[in-house]
């Protein structure tokens, strides 16, 4: 891949008021280095001229292991394999009632032969399991083809993002609507699966040490070890993990953010009239220690607010890079169009951190309602849409964010509205990888990637 160009530096501390673009500024950070959109006479994806997909899988065709793709594919990440080919492990948005989705032929009953073991919540005597987790897809960037696909973990509830790690493996955060399935197990978990290229279900075993709540998305940062940790709640928090031992996440240290002198910060910009964050300014985070992590009464990011906790509007997408560890926030600000935060550790676990809100998102600009987020081979951030208001915008897009915060259109949902998610590239940067959610569709993106 090649190297990643630096970030720009930002300003300096404060907390002021939101230092408002009028339109013509706003419309100053788009840019076209690839040149506009070009409707697609397939109706799937819009890409600029030069460009090309190809469609990889979709819901509902036969996998290798006998099972059927599941709907819904979420947050996902590209592995290598030592013979040149490429694993994608991908996120299954499915909850327990979404019949009809899910990797069996009879969504109530465990398929003959499969060891229920396997599954985080199997249901009773293997019926009804919980339909949410991962599968693998094999592919090779020589001829740009699936080479084969399986199921790699079940019985999950809502699969959201995760992050991948550099020993090889993907965590895959469940995000249930609630934390308790009607069978009384707990769901909220974080869950390791491996990049693994050889069809089989993987045991599904809770990684409790990572507190129990509706985890979006993690980012490991490798010179620490440390993992931080976005909620999708409008009043989520940002956690991070210290491990006891680097690189296992079984057991350490649960915390949340807090700004240093202002207990409590919300650093939501929700209210116009409010002391608002200004992009740019940068604020010294320090980090709050979370007591009772599992959380029966998911009541964790209430405990930790009322301990100094910051508010976050819906963190989605984390991903660490050179220049720090961006964030999206996908209602935040006052027209609920999404936040991108940039955390710079200092590479120290009890010297503050810095904080500071990289681009909050207008009516006039292009980003709406970021989610899923990878780096760009080029530098900058390719970040996923996910259109929370018809009103927003007319389509969802993968846009890219620069280094210097000027954003452009890579692809538009060529069918409808629907969220893209799982933007993450092959290492050499030829391939960027891509889910439709609703269409169940994941895709494969190559073209001049040197005009940016």
């Amino acid at each position: 891949m090649k190297t990643r160009r630096q970030f720009i530096a930002t300003t300096a501390l404060a907390f002021i008021g939101l230092q408002r673009y009028s339109s013509s500024a706003q419309a100053s950070r788009t840019i076209q280095p690839f040149g506009p959109l070009v409707s697609d006479p397939r109706r799937v994806l819009d890409l600029p001229k030069g460009f090309s997909y190809r469609i990889l899988s979709k819901a509902g065709d036969p996998m290798a292991d006998g099972f059927k793709v599941p709907g819904k594919p979420d947050g996902m990440a590209a592995f290598p394999t030592g013979d040149g080919k490429i694993v994608l492990v991908r996120n299954h948005e499915l909850s327990l009632a979404e019949t009809g989705s899910g990797p069996f032929e009879n969504d109530h009953q465990f398929p003959e032969g499969t060891d229920s073991s396997l599954s985080h919540d199997p249901g009773k005597g293997g019926n009804k399991p919980h339909l949410g987790g991962t599968s693998n897809l094999v592919f090779d960037p020589e001829t740009g083809e699936t080479v084969s696909q399986h199921l790699s973990l079940t019985g999950t509830d809502r699969n959201c993002a995760g992050g991948p790690m550099p020993w090889g493996s993907w965590i895959t955060c469940e995000e249930p609507e609630d934390l308790t399935s009607e069978r009384g197990l707990n769901h909220g978990w974080c869950f390791e699966v491996k990049a693994s290229a050889t069809p089989g279900l993987q045991k599904a075993v809770a990684l409790k040490a990572l507190g129990r709540f509706r985890h979006e998305a993690v980012a490991l940062d490798p010179a620490t070890g440390i993992l931080y940790i976005t909620e999708d709640r409008t009043d989520g928090l940002l956690y991070r993990f210290i491990p006891a031992e680097k690189n296992n996440l079984t057991a350490g240290k649960l915390q949340a953010l807090a700004i240093v002198g202002t207990p409590k910060a919300d650093l939501r910009n929700y209210d116009a009239s409010g002391n608002l964050v200004a992009e740019r300014a940068e604020m010294k985070a320090t980090w709050i220690d979370m007591e009772d992590v599992e959380a029966p009464k998911d009541d964790l990011r209430i405990r930790g607010h009322d301990a100094g906790a910051a508010r976050f509007a819906r963190g989605e997408g984390i991903h660490h890079t050179p220049d720090g560890i961006f964030i999206c926030c996908t209602d935040g600000g006052p027209s609920r169009h999404g936040q991108l935060f940039r955390l710079r550790p200092s590479g120290e676990v009890d010297t503050p951190d810095t904080l500071d809100l990289f681009l909050q998102s207008e009516k006039e600009d292009i980003l709406t309602n970021g989610d899923n987020l990878c780096p760009a081979p080029w530098g900058g951030l390719v970040i996923c849409e996910d259109i929370i208001d018809d009103s927003f915008a007319e389509k969802c897009h993968i846009q890219c964010v620069t280094p210097d915060g000027k954003v452009f259109s890579i692809a538009a949902n060529a069918k409808d509205k629907s969220e893209f998610a799982g933007c993450c590239f092959s290492g050499d940067g030829k391939w960027l990888f891509v889910n439709m959610q609703a269409h169940g569709l994941t895709l494969a993106i190559t073209g001049p990637w040197e005009k940016a």
